[in-house]
């Protein structure tokens, strides 16, 4: 296993993926950058720390310390768009989510270098998350990949206004049950928080590359406003302002209702069979 690459096993019929968590710059490639703080504002901050309660649930969690600056493994390998006509990052990012420049004029990744990280760190991203789905499904009828994502509220360049709390996507449709968006979806209108399902945020390539509801996989993936379990505070965002602490007290509520939406999915796993 490599040192970047966690993954623990469980035995219930739910696979958390957690691509964006991670923060580490190899030294290679933080030399070519701008900055480190830069490179590492886009993370998807304390995702792993807010379901930490998920091991209590028998689930399987796959999750790269890689920084998404570095290779994004839930961006297209071929290097196409998955929101064509949107701003949005790519396979190896060259901007910040602000759309500010990563790397130092003529350092960024050559072609060479993006297949190179694509070895390196991609493909045993992947080869992790297909061999979990296959020891998962070779246990139970139908599982659940439920992929973990957050983003600041506010990101002018990518989306208008303050982006709802839960960001539910499926790809339209297509790489779930009906009945698990529903499920999951009911769970969110008993919260106080605001739920949007498949609108800015469809799904990655993760949901929509491993989704196949007709073989018994059935992906989702969750994108949380960052307000909604952090003290965040709107407008552009700076290294003395972010990230903000993980506050457990204040991101209890969050807890609480993502612990209700997983044991939802349980649910549906069981019922599927």
């Amino acid at each position: 296993m490599q040192d970047w690459l966690s993954v623990t096993r469980g035995s219930a019929p739910l696979l958390l993926s957690m691509p964006h968590t991670g923060v580490q710059l190899p030294d290679g490639i933080e030399r070519s950058l701008i900055s480190p703080w830069r490179a590492r504002c886009d993370t998807d901050w304390w995702v792993d720390r807010l379901y930490d309660f998920a091991a209590s649930l028998d689930v399987t969690i796959v999750r790269t310390g890689i920084s998404r600056t570095v290779i994004d493994v839930n961006r297209d390998p071929s290097g196409a768009s998955l929101y064509p006509g949107l701003a949005t990052t790519g396979l190896c990012p060259t901007t910040t989510f602000d759309g500010e420049p990563l790397y130092r004029p003529d350092a960024e990744p050559t072609a060479r270098d993006i297949s190179e990280r694509t070895v390196r760190y991609f493909a045993p991203y992947h080869a992790a998350l297909a061999a979990e789905i296959a020891r998962l499904r070779a246990l139970h009828p139908a599982v659940v990949l439920y992929d973990c994502h957050s983003i600041r509220s506010r990101i002018p360049r990518l989306f208008a206004g303050e982006l709802p709390h839960f960001n539910l996507g499926t790809n339209s449709g297509a790489s779930c049950s009906p009945a698990l968006a529903a499920t999951v979806t009911a769970v969110c209108e008993r919260t106080p928080y605001t739920l949007v399902v498949d609108g800015r945020f469809k799904g990655g390539y993760i949901t929509r590359h491993y989704g196949d509801p007709a073989r018994g996989v059935h992906a989702l993936q969750m994108e949380l406003a960052c307000r909604g379990y952090l003290r965040e505070t709107p407008g552009p965002i700076a290294p003395q302002s972010w990230p903000v602490e993980y506050d457990m007290a204040y991101a209890i509520s969050m807890r609480t209702a993502l612990r209700s939406i997983l044991t939802g999915c349980l649910r549906f796993a069981a019922a599927a069979a």
